[in-house]
């Protein structure tokens, strides 16, 4: 492989600036510009010279051994004063050396899986390590990054082979007389990986909103107090408010973090009859989003009043402007309810999350899908008797395909380029 290297850490004026290099060639490079690369995992503050000489920066340099680095190969860290000039400067010396070149999105993490450091899924659990913007997210993106997805898949994968193994035995000794029927213990095992599969696929829902960030409607008729609450919320007028019924024509959106999670608050068109064109296309998209929403905040003008739309478990109901409305739970303009329907919304979707798997992508979801449906037909050829053992035995073999497919050990290749275009270069 060619040597590679980028600037590691954020563009533009800064304290420090991180370049690394990675490649065959990275100990020699770094010998030649800074002299002796410090052993693995010690820093050294050296100045950098130019071919010619001249000094570029003093800085601590960083070396990797390849089989402990994080890409499997040579790794050295130059990290110079964040000067915009510095690292241009260092940059372009780099790029005249023979064979190095200028590193593509993502490709120290994809060297890092191409040597085994990483599997797939630690790939994307880092992706998501980066994205995080809450607590949570960061949570469960460091549970994937450390390899939780592929130990589970580990641990199915070695059920499944020893399930195939006591079928493939019957086949083998087909013409002889099988001492014991091995139909219950392997029935066993494909209950017990079923079991956790069909555990993993319900949670990969919660984990993906987790993920990418629940979504809560404020519904209800015009006028209610949706615009003002949400401006509450988000502590800012990021919504127009006004009298004047119908003014929310389409939905206005606003993201925040709840008690760690991510959450989008959507303030919606109001409720109501009405023969202007354009507020009735606001109110049936307000209906299409709050049907797909996480949770629904139905405010209310007075007690009595019923909402418009179908409530499911978990959403909340609030009679408004409690300044002004005897018996009202909350008030944005005067605070009143605010503190407490955030905590309402955080408990609700907190539980939710708590149900969250380590297997945190639709991909996830639709590989562990495929696995569970392959063990059912495995199963159901099993109850046929040991003479349908090779279908079975090949059934097995379909589900560990697509187990193995999480951690990238099969049929991803067309997955890869899509998922480090995603990162910056220098990851």
């Amino acid at each position: 492989m060619d040597t590679i290297f980028a600037l590691a850490s954020a563009r533009g004026k800064a304290g420090v600036s991180v370049i690394r290099v990675s490649g065959p060639n990275a100990f020699e490079i770094a010998h030649k510009l800074s002299g002796a690369v410090p052993q693995h995992r010690q820093s050294s503050l050296r100045k950098i010279k130019d071919l010619r000489g001249a000094v570029i920066d003093e800085a601590l340099i960083l070396g990797f051994e390849a089989e402990k680095s994080f890409t499997g190969e040579q790794v050295v860290e130059f990290h110079v004063h964040g000067s915009q000039a510095i690292t241009a400067r260092l940059l372009k010396l780099l790029g005249e050396f023979g064979d190095t070149r200028l590193a593509e999105p993502g490709e120290f993490t994809r060297r890092a899986l191409q040597n085994d450091r990483l599997d797939l899924a630690q790939v994307e659990g880092l992706s998501d390590l980066i994205d995080a913007e809450t607590e949570a997210q960061r949570q469960q993106a460091m549970r994937v990054f450390s390899g939780s997805l592929g130990s589970l898949v580990e641990g199915w994968r070695r059920d499944l082979i020893r399930a195939r193994a006591l079928l493939e035995a019957t086949i083998d000794f087909a013409d002889e007389e099988v001492p014991v029927d091995v139909r219950p213990e392997v029935g066993a095992l494909i209950a017990d990986v079923s079991a956790d599969l069909e555990r993993e696929a319900a949670g990969a829902v919660f984990a993906e909103r987790v993920r990418e960030g629940f979504e809560v409607a404020l519904v209800g008729p015009p006028n209610v107090g949706k615009s003002t609450l949400l401006n509450a919320l988000a502590g800012r007028d990021a919504a127009i408010t006004s009298e004047i019924e119908g003014t929310t024509r389409d939905i206005i959106e606003v993201r925040m973090d709840l008690g760690g999670l991510p959450v989008t608050i959507l303030d919606t068109a109001g409720l109501r009859e009405t023969t202007d064109v354009v507020e009735s296309m606001g109110i049936q998209r307000t209906r299409d989003r709050a049907s797909d929403a996480d949770l629904r905040v139905f405010l209310k003008p007075s007690v009595d009043h019923q909402p418009d739309l179908k409530m499911k478990d978990g959403d909340i109901e609030l009679v408004t402007k409690a300044d002004v409305n005897e018996g009202g739970d909350i008030s944005a303009l005067s605070g009143q309810g605010i503190d407490r329907l955030t905590k309402q919304i955080s408990d609700v979707l907190a539980s939710r999350s708590a149900q969250s798997s380590v297997a945190t992508r639709e991909r996830h979801r639709v590989a562990i899908i495929q696995a569970l449906e392959a063990l059912k037909f495995a199963q159901e050829e099993l109850d046929q008797g040991l003479e349908r053992s090779e279908i079975a035995a090949e059934e097995l073999r379909s589900a560990t395909r697509s187990l193995e497919s999480l951690v990238g050990r099969v049929d991803v290749e067309a997955l890869l380029d899509e998922i480090f275009s995603s990162f910056c270069i220098g990851k």
